[in-house]
C-alpha cells in the first residue's frame, strides 16, 4: 500500500525520513502532527528499518492510542499488534503484568482510578485516626502524586518541616496499605515500571535492544519521570522521534515539564531538528496574532506558523460594559452566524476559569440555544458503572478492599458505619483484606460474592458481566428511583462493552493476563479520568482553554481578556506563570479556523464581588492591524485606554458615582510606580480621601489621593 509521501510538504517529508538517530520535530498547531508520527512509522516497517515489534509509540491518550493504529492498519497490510503503542499509564500496566513477580505484585493486579485513590486514602486515614482538617485526603493524594512523579518514595522525601514529616509517613502508610491489597494507582505504574527498569539491568538491555525505535507524541507534556522512563528505554541503539510544541505547554498543574524538549535536545546531542510551520487549519490573521502573542515569551525553541490559504478576516474585538453584555452580544453573533449557515457544534466558547460559565449559560439558555459544557463524566465515570466494576472486581479478585467497601452495603443491606469499624479493626488486627474478615450482618454480602464467583465460572465475559450486573441488585434498586432507567440503560451498555471488547480485533499482548474479566477491568481503569466529549446533538461547544487543546473550531470566541483573569491573577506570582498564561492564549486563538472573536467587559460579577477590569495585556501584544473593533467608542490609538465615563447605572456598586478631585470610579489612570490601572472606589471626605486602585500589574492599591500622583490616562 502507498504511504503517499508525496502529499507531505517538505519539512513534514523531512520529520518522516529523518536518519535513524534521535529527532526533534517541533510541530506547530495544526501542523499535521499526527499524520507525521503515523506516517513515520509505516515508512520504519515499510522500508525494512524495523520490525513491528520494534516499534514502541507513546500518547497520551487512549483516543489517540486508537487513531494511530487505525491510521497505521490503513498505510501497512499487516496488523500492527505487533507494536507496543499506547499511553505511559497503558504500555508500563503492560510491563509490570508480564513482570509481575519481579515487582512484587499478583498478575491480576488491581488499577486505581483518581476516584479510587482519594477513597483509598480516606480509608487509611480513617483507620489511622488521622485529623482530615490537618491532612485533607485530596491534598494527601496531590502530595503523592507528586513525589510518585518526581520519581520519590517516602522514604526519600526531603523532610522540610513537620508538616512534610507527616505527609511523608502518611505517604509510607498508603504505599504498605497498597501493597497488601495488591493495587496501583495511575502514578505508581509508572514509578514501578521506572523501578523495575532501574534495578534490572538484564531487562532494561531486553527492551533497549528491542525498541529499536520509540517515537512520543505531546512531548511537551511529559513530566520529570516519564522523561526519565523514556531515558531508560531509549539505548544506545535506539532511536527516540520527539513529537511536541513548546508553545502549547500548558499543564504545569498536572506535572508537564516543558523543560524536557530543551533537555533532549542536549542530552541525546540531537543533530536533526525539523519544524513544522505550515499550518492547515486557520486562515493567516489568526496565524499572525498567535505568532505576535507568543514571541513575547522567552527561551522558546522558536517557530513561526504560516498558511496558504489567505489572510482571511480580521479578529473581532468586542468590549462589553458587564459581563452579562459581554453574554448578550455573544449569543447575538452566535445567531448570526448560525443564519449565516454555521454548524452550532462547528462554534467554541472559550473562558480561562469554569466560574465564567454560569452568566454565558443563562444567556444562551435564555435565547433556546442549544449548548455543551464540554468535558461532562464519561462512561466509566458514572456512578452506576463504578458500582458494577467495583462487584466484578470483587468477582475476579475477592481482597479488593476499596471495591468492598464501595458496594458492601449498595444497594442497601442494613450494613452501617459501626460494622464497617469492626470488619477493618479484625482486618487490621488479622492482616487480611475486608472481604475475610467480613462476618456477622456483612455475612450475606461475603456469601452473595462468592456464590457469583461459582455461578459464572466457565461463562463468556459478555454473560458474565451480564449475570453480576443483575444478581448484584443495581438493576432492582435503580428502578425505584427518579432517574433510575437511564442509569440502567448505562447498566446494560456495560455489558455491551463487555461484548464489544471480546469481538475487538485483537491478540493477547505480551504480559497481559489471560483472564477475560481482569483484561477488561484494566481497560476500564485505564480509560477512566480521560475526559473527551463524546458525540452527541447539535449544539454549541463551551469550555475552558485548558479543555479546548487538540480540538478546532471554524469560529471561536474567547471571552473574559481580562486583566487578573486571563492572564489570571496568581500567574503573576508564580514562576514562569505569565508565559504559561500566554501559552494557554496561543492554543486559545489557535483553535480557530475562520473567524476568532475576542472579548472582555469592564465589569464582572466574580465570586459574589463586582469586579472592575482593565483589558488583558495579551490584547496589546497582538498587532493592531489584525483587529476590527466592534465597540464603537475605540479606535486604534485609544484601544487601551477606554472611555469609562458613564452613569451610575453602568457600574452596579453600593456606593454612588462621584467626582473627586478630577478623578471618578471606574476612570482609567497611571501612577509613576505601579503604572496603568481603574479606580475602584472612593471613600473619605476632603483631605482624607482615599482611592482603591486595581493596577495591571501590581493589582489592588489603597493609596491617598493627596499624594498618589495619579493622572488620568
Amino acid at each position: 500500500m502507498s504511504l503517499h509521501l508525496e502529499h507531505l510538504n517538505p519539512e513534514q517529508l523531512a520529520a518522516v525520513t529523518a536518519p535513524d538517530e534521535h529527532a526533534l520535530i517541533l510541530a506547530g498547531a495544526g501542523s499535521g502532527k499526527t499524520r507525521v508520527l503515523t506516517t513515520r512509522i509505516a515508512w520504519l516497517v515499510k522500508s525494512g528499518r524495523v520490525a513491528p515489534s520494534g516499534i514502541l509509540a507513546v500518547t497520551f491518550t487512549n483516543k489517540a492510542a486508537r487513531e494511530m493504529l487505525t491510521r497505521i492498519s490503513a498505510m501497512l497490510p499487516l496488523n500492527p499488534r505487533g507494536m507496543w503503542i499506547g499511553t505511559f499509564h497503558g504500555l508500563c500496566n503492560r510491563m509490570l503484568r508480564a513482570h509481575h513477580r519481579e515487582v512484587g505484585l499478583p498478575q491480576t493486579f488491581g488499577i486505581l482510578d483518581s476516584q479510587d485513590q482519594l477513597a483509598a486514602i480516606k480509608r487509611m486515614l480513617k483507620g489511622m485516626n488521622v485529623d482530615e482538617d490537618r491532612f485533607p485526603p485530596r491534598e494527601l493524594m496531590y502530595f503523592i502524586n507528586a513525589q510518585k512523579e518526581e520519581g520519590i518514595r517516602a522514604r526519600d522525601v526531603a523532610l522540610t518541616d513537620e508538616t512534610v514529616r507527616g505527609y511523608a509517613g502518611l505517604y509510607a502508610a498508603y504505599e504498605e496499605q497498597c501493597q497488601r491489597e495488591a493495587v496501583v494507582d495511575f502514578a505508581e505504574l509508572l514509578l514501578r515500571c521506572f523501578e523495575l527498569l532501574v534495578r534490572n539491568e538484564v531487562l532494561r538491555a531486553h527492551y533497549s535492544q528491542r525498541f529499536r525505535h520509540i517515537l512520543v507524541d505531546e512531548f511537551q507534556d511529559t513530566n520529570r519521570l516519564q522523561y526519565r522512563w523514556l531515558k531508560l528505554l531509549a539505548g544506545r541503539s535506539s532511536c527516540l522521534f520527539a513529537v511536541g510544541d513548546d508553545d502549547q505547554s500548558i499543564y504545569a498543574f498536572r506535572g508537564a515539564n516543558v523543560g524536557n524538549m530543551a533537555d533532549f535536545e542536549r542530552d541525546f546531542n540531537v543533530r536533526s531538528v525539523v519544524r513544522l510551520e505550515q499550518n492547515y487549519r486557520s486562515h493567516g490573521n489568526i496565524l499572525d496574532a498567535a505568532n505576535a502573542l507568543i514571541s513575547n515569551n522567552r527561551n522558546r525553541l522558536g517557530k513561526n506558523l504560516w498558511t496558504s490559504a489567505g489572510a482571511g478576516e480580521p479578529l473581532r474585538v468586542f468590549e462589553g460594559q458587564s459581563d452579562t453584555d459581554e453574554a448578550r452580544w455573544l449569543v447575538e453573533e452566535v445567531q448570526a452566524l448560525a443564519r449565516e449557515g454555521m454548524r452550532l457544534s462547528h462554534i467554541g466558547v472559550l473562558y480561562r476559569s469554569n466560574a465564567q460559565s454560569r452568566v454565558l449559560e443563562h444567556a444562551l439558555f435564555s435565547q433556546g440555544i442549544a449548548y455543551r459544557v464540554y468535558g461532562g463524566l464519561r462512561f466509566f465515570e458514572r456512578a452506576e458503572i463504578k458500582h458494577a466494576l467495583a462487584y466484578l472486581r470483587l468477582v475476579a479478585t475477592p481482597d479488593d478492599d476499596n471495591a468492598f467497601l464501595r458496594v458492601v452495603n449498595f444497594p442497601a443491606r442494613g450494613i452501617g458505619a459501626r460494622t464497617l469499624e469492626q470488619i477493618q479493626d479484625l482486618a487490621r488486627k488479622e492482616s487480611v483484606s475486608l472481604f475475610k474478615a467480613a462476618g456477622g450482618k456483612a455475612a450475606a454480602f461475603k456469601k452473595l460474592i462468592d456464590d457469583l464467583r461459582a455461578e459464572v465460572q466457565g461463562l463468556a465475559l459478555p454473560e458474565l458481566v451480564e449475570v453480576v450486573v443483575e444478581r448484584s441488585g443495581l438493576v432492582e434498586h435503580y428502578k425505584t428511583e427518579r432517574e433510575g432507567a437511564e442509569r440502567i440503560e448505562n447498566l446494560e451498555e456495560l455489558v455491551n462493552a463487555a461484548a464489544a471488547f471480546v469481538q475487538e480485533d485483537r491478540e493477547l499482548e505480551e504480559g497481559e493476563p489471560a483472564d477475560p474479566l481482569t483484561a477488561f477491568l484494566t481497560h476500564a481503569a485505564l480509560e477512566a479520568g480521560e475526559h473527551q466529549a463524546g458525540e452527541g446533538q447539535e449544539a454549541l461547544q463551551m469550555m475552558t482553554v485548558h479543555s479546548a487543546k487538540g480540538l478546532e473550531f471554524d469560529a471561536v470566541f474567547l471571552t473574559g481578556l481580562e486583566e487578573g483573569l486571563f492572564p489570571h491573577e496568581q500567574s503573576v506570582t508564580e514562576r514562569d506563570g505569565l508565559e504559561e498564561e500566554r501559552r494557554l492564549a496561543y492554543v486559545a486563538i489557535t483553535r480557530a479556523r475562520q473567524r476568532l472573536y475576542l472579548s472582555h467587559a469592564q465589569t464582572r460579577m466574580l465570586h459574589g464581588q463586582t469586579r472592575y477590569n482593565i483589558p488583558s495585556r495579551f490584547l496589546e501584544e497582538i498587532p493592531q492591524g489584525l483587529m476590527k473593533w466592534l465597540t464603537p467608542r475605540f479606535s486604534k490609538q485609544k484601544a487601551f485606554a477606554p472611555d469609562f465615563s458613564r452613569t451610575k447605572e453602568s457600574f452596579p456598586q453600593k456606593k454612588p458615582a462621584r467626582d473627586v478631585g478630577g478623578f471618578r470610579i471606574g476612570q482609567n489612570v497611571t501612577h509613576p510606580k505601579f503604572g496603568a490601572g481603574v479606580i475602584v472606589d472612593l471613600e473619605g471626605q476632603g483631605a482624607d480621601v482615599r482611592v482603591q486602585v486595581n493596577f495591571r500589574h501590581h493589582g489592588l492599591k489603597l493609596l491617598a489621593l493627596a499624594v498618589a500622583k495619579l493622572e488620568a490616562a
